[in-house]
C-alpha cells in the first residue's frame, strides 16, 4: 500500500479560501483514526471536486456563511459599543453559580461506541481483509476501516474523492440486514448493565449503570471493562466507552481512547471544568463545521473561551445561546437515560442514494425499491399513515419534498406508497437526481390497537403494579415549557444546541446517507431532549433549534399539501387548516416558532425546513406555484 501523493499544490490560502477546504473535507473530520493534520488531504478533496456541482454548491455555501459573520460582527461591535462589560459578566457569573450549585455527580453515565462498526461486520464475514484500507458504501461511503482513515478516507466521502485519496482502497456494498443483525447482538449485551438502556443509534448507546455497579460491587471501571470484554468474546466485535456524570460528557469521553478503549472523567467540579477548558469546541455534540465557524469568528475555539467571551455571547444570547454555551463550559449535562418511547415516534421512511440519473424509468425503480422497503418497515414495525412525503435530492444537492394527505389511513402497500410517490414526482420532471425516498407521517400504532382487542387494559395495571424505577436510578423527570424563555437550570432541563441550530448545521451530515431505518434515531443529543420535553403533535423533525427558520412565508396559489382549495395539511404538525393560503402560512410560522421546535425533538432525523413559492424546478402541471418543503437530513456518524 502506498499512499498517493496530493495532485497538485494549490495557491496560497486565503481565509475565505481555507474555509471552503474544510468544508468541502466533509462533517467527519473530527473521526478516531484520521490524520491530526489533514491539510494536504483537504487539498487533495478540494482540488478533486473542482468543476463538479458538488463544489459549487459547497462554495455557495461558504460565501454564504462568510457574509452571515460579516453581518454578526457589525451587529457585535454595534452591541459592544454602548455595553457595560462589567455589569454584564457579574450578571453571567451568577448565572455559572447557580448552575454549579445544581450539579449532579451521583449517576454513573457510559457512553458505548462500536469501533467502525459497518467495517468491523465485514471483518466477521471476510477476514482477508484484516489490516487492509477498505470502506463500506456505494457512491457514498457510510464508514472506513481505521487503515483506510489513515489515508483521511471516512464517512459521508463521495467513493471517487476516496480513490484519489487511496487508489488501492477496496469498497465494499453495504449489508443493512447483517449489520442490523449484530446491532441487535451487542444491544442486549449492553442491556445486561442496564435494562433501560438508550440506544442512540444502530452502533452506540448510553447506559446508567449506578445501580448496576452498587448491586454487583463493582467500580465503574471495572464494570465497562467487563462489559466490553463480553461484547468481543460473544460477537467478535471491540466497542469504545466513555464514563462521566452525564450524558454530554460521556459521549465526549468514549472518543478519548478509540478504538477498543475507555475513559473516565473524574466526578468532581474542577475536574470536569478542567478538562473541558482545552477541549475544541468542535468537539463538542451539536457544534458542526458551521457553528465551529460562528463563534470562532468571535474568538471561541475552545469550550474554555466560553467564559472569556461570556459578556459577548449574553449581548448575543439570539445568536449564540447563553445557557447552552454555559453548559458546555461547566461541563453539565443530562444524566437521565431511557430508551427510545414507541409513542414518540412521528414518521417512518426509506430512501435511496444513488449516481445521479434522469431517466425516468431508472428513477421510478429506485421508487418502487424505496416504496418496497417502506411497505416492509411499515408492516414489521406495525404503522400506517395519512400523509405521505416524496423526498428527493438533485444532483446539485438541493433538497425537495411534496406531500400529499389523506382522509384515511393508507395501506402501506409498495403498490400504492408507489403510485402516491409517482404522482407525486411526476408535475416534477425531467429531473437529474441523486436521492429518492419516501415518509409517511400522521401514523397510527396498529401494535396499540392490537393490544386493545386483546385487553390491552392490563399493560395500564401492570406498569402499576411494577411501581417508578427507584430514585437512585432514575431521577424524575422535570416538564419544562417549550416557550418558556428562561430555561432551568436543572440536569434533566438543559439545552441541547445553539438556537440557530438548525440554520446553521442543517447540512452538516446531509451527504452521509446510511440505511435510514437502522440509524435511528440519529442524534443522540435530541434522544435525550425527547425524555424532557413533551413530544406532542410536530410531525417528522428532530431539530435541536428553539428558533423558527422561516419568518415570512410567502402567499402561493395552490399547495401540494391541500385537499382543496379551503382545505390544508400543515406540512410540520399534519393538522388540517381550513382557510386560505395566507391561513396556512401562517400556521407553518407557528408551527415553526421556538416552542414546535422543541417539541419536535422526539423523531430521529433532523431538519432544516424552509417554506418558499415554487419556482425551481418544474411547477405544477397546471403551471401553478405549490408550497415547497425544502430540508436536509442528518444521519448519524458510523
Amino acid at each position: 500500500m502506498s499512499e498517493e501523493k496530493p495532485i497538485s499544490k494549490l495557491p496560497p490560502q486565503t481565509q475565505d479560501s481555507e474555509s471552503l477546504l474544510k468544508r468541502l473535507a466533509g462533517p467527519s473530520t473530527t473521526k478516531a483514526g484520521l490524520a491530526k493534520d489533514q491539510t494536504e488531504i483537504n487539498k487533495v478533496i478540494a482540488e478533486a471536486s473542482k468543476g463538479s456541482k458538488f463544489y459549487e454548491n459547497e462554495k455557495r455555501k461558504d460565501k454564504d456563511l462568510t457574509e452571515k459573520i460579516a453581518k454578526l460582527l457589525k451587529h457585535k461591535n454595534e452591541i459592544l459599543k454602548n455595553a457595560d462589560i462589567a455589569h454584564v459578566e457579574h450578571s453571567v457569573d451568577q448565572i455559572i453559580d447557580k448552575m454549579e450549585a445544581q450539579r449532579d455527580l451521583s449517576q454513573v453515565i457510559v457512553h458505548v461506541d462500536m469501533d467502525a462498526f459497518y467495517a468491523s461486520v465485514e471483518l466477521l464475514d471476510k477476514p482477508e481483509l484484516a489490516g487492509k484500507s477498505f470502506a463500506v458504501g456505494g457512491g457514498v461511503l457510510t464508514t472506513a476501516s481505521y487503515e483506510a482513515r489513515k489515508f483521511g478516507i471516512r464517512s459521508g466521502m463521495p467513493e471517487y474523492i476516496a480513490k484519489k485519496l487511496h487508489p488501492e482502497l477496496i469498497v465494499l456494498p453495504n449489508n443493512f440486514s447483517r449489520y442490523s443483525e449484530m446491532s441487535k447482538k451487542v444491544m442486549s449485551i449492553f442491556r445486561r448493565y442496564d435494562s433501560n438502556m438508550c440506544a442512540a443509534s444502530v452502533d452506540e448507546g448510553y447506559l446508567n449503570i449506578t445501580e448496576y455497579c452498587e448491586e454487583h460491587g463493582l467500580t465503574p471501571e471495572e464494570c465497562v471493562q467487563q462489559m466490553r470484554e463480553t461484547v468481543e468474546k460473544e460477537t467478535k466485535l471491540t466497542v469504545s466507552a466513555g464514563i462521566a456524570p452525564n450524558t454530554l460528557l460521556a459521549k465526549i469521553c468514549s472518543d478519548k481512547n478509540k478504538p477498543n478503549g475507555q475513559f473516565k472523567l473524574d466526578f468532581n467540579a474542577e475536574a470536569i471544568k478542567s478538562f473541558m477548558k482545552d477541549l475544541s469546541i468542535r468537539k463538542v455534540p451539536g457544534v458542526g463545521r458551521v457553528n465551529e465557524r460562528l463563534l470562532d469568528s468571535i474568538g471561541i475555539k475552545t469550550c474554555g473561551d466560553i467564559y472569556t467571551h461570556r459578556a459577548t455571547i449574553s449581548l448575543m444570547d439570539k445568536q449564540f445561546g447563553l445557557h447552552y454555551l454555559l453548559q458546555t463550559y461547566l461541563g453539565i449535562g443530562s444524566n437521565v437515560v431511557q430508551p427510545y418511547q414507541r409513542e414518540e415516534r412521528k414518521s417512518i421512511g426509506a430512501e435511496r442514494t444513488f449516481h445521479a440519473l434522469g431517466e425516468k424509468e431508472k428513477i421510478f425503480a429506485k421508487l418502487q425499491e424505496v416504496a418496497a422497503e417502506l411497505e416492509g418497515d411499515m408492516e414489521s414495525g406495525g404503522w400506517t399513515g395519512k400523509t405521505v412525503t416524496l423526498k428527493y435530492k438533485l444532483d446539485t444537492y438541493q433538497v425537495y419534498t411534496r406531500a400529499k394527505s389523506f382522509d384515511h389511513y393508507i395501506s402501506g402497500k409498495k403498490e400504492e406508497l408507489f403510485n402516491i410517490g409517482k404522482e407525486l414526482l411526476l408535475p416534477e420532471l425531467p429531473l437529474r437526481l441523486r436521492l429518492i425516498g419516501l415518509r409517511v407521517t400522521k401514523l397510527k400504532d396498529l401494535k396499540v390497537d392490537e393490544d386493545k382487542k386483546r385487553g390491552g387494559i392490563k399493560r395500564f395495571f401492570e406498569s402499576t403494579i411494577n411501581g417508578p424505577p427507584s430514585p437512585n436510578k432514575r431521577r424524575k423527570l422535570i416538564e419544562t415549557k417549550a416557550d418558556i424563555e428562561e430555561p432551568s437550570l436543572t440536569q434533566d432541563g438543559y439545552e441541547f444546541a445553539m438556537p440557530g441550530f438548525i440554520e446553521h448545521e442543517h447540512e452538516e451530515d446531509g451527504d452521509e446517507e446510511q440505511n435510514p431505518e437502522i440509524s435511528k434515531p440519529s442524534s443522540s443529543a435530541s434522544i435525550f431532549q425527547s425524555r424532557q420535553k413533551p413530544a406532542s403533535a410536530v410531525g417528522s423533525s428532530n431539530s435541536s433549534s428553539s428558533k423558527p427558520v422561516s419568518r415570512n412565508l410567502p402567499t402561493t396559489k395552490n399547495s401540494t399539501f391541500s385537499e382543496s382549495e379551503s382545505s390544508h395539511q400543515c406540512p410540520i404538525c399534519s393538522k388540517t387548516i381550513v382557510g386560505s393560503n395566507q391561513d396556512l402560512n401562517a400556521h407553518i410560522d407557528f408551527c415553526l416558532s421556538k416552542g414546535a421546535i422543541q417539541e419536535a425533538q422526539a423523531e430521529g432525523s433532523m431538519q432544516r425546513i424552509t417554506i418558499k413559492p415554487d419556482n425551481s424546478p418544474g411547477k405544477g402541471s397546471n403551471g401553478s406555484d405549490h408550497v415547497q418543503v425544502v430540508y436536509t437530513v442528518l444521519s448519524a456518524e458510523i
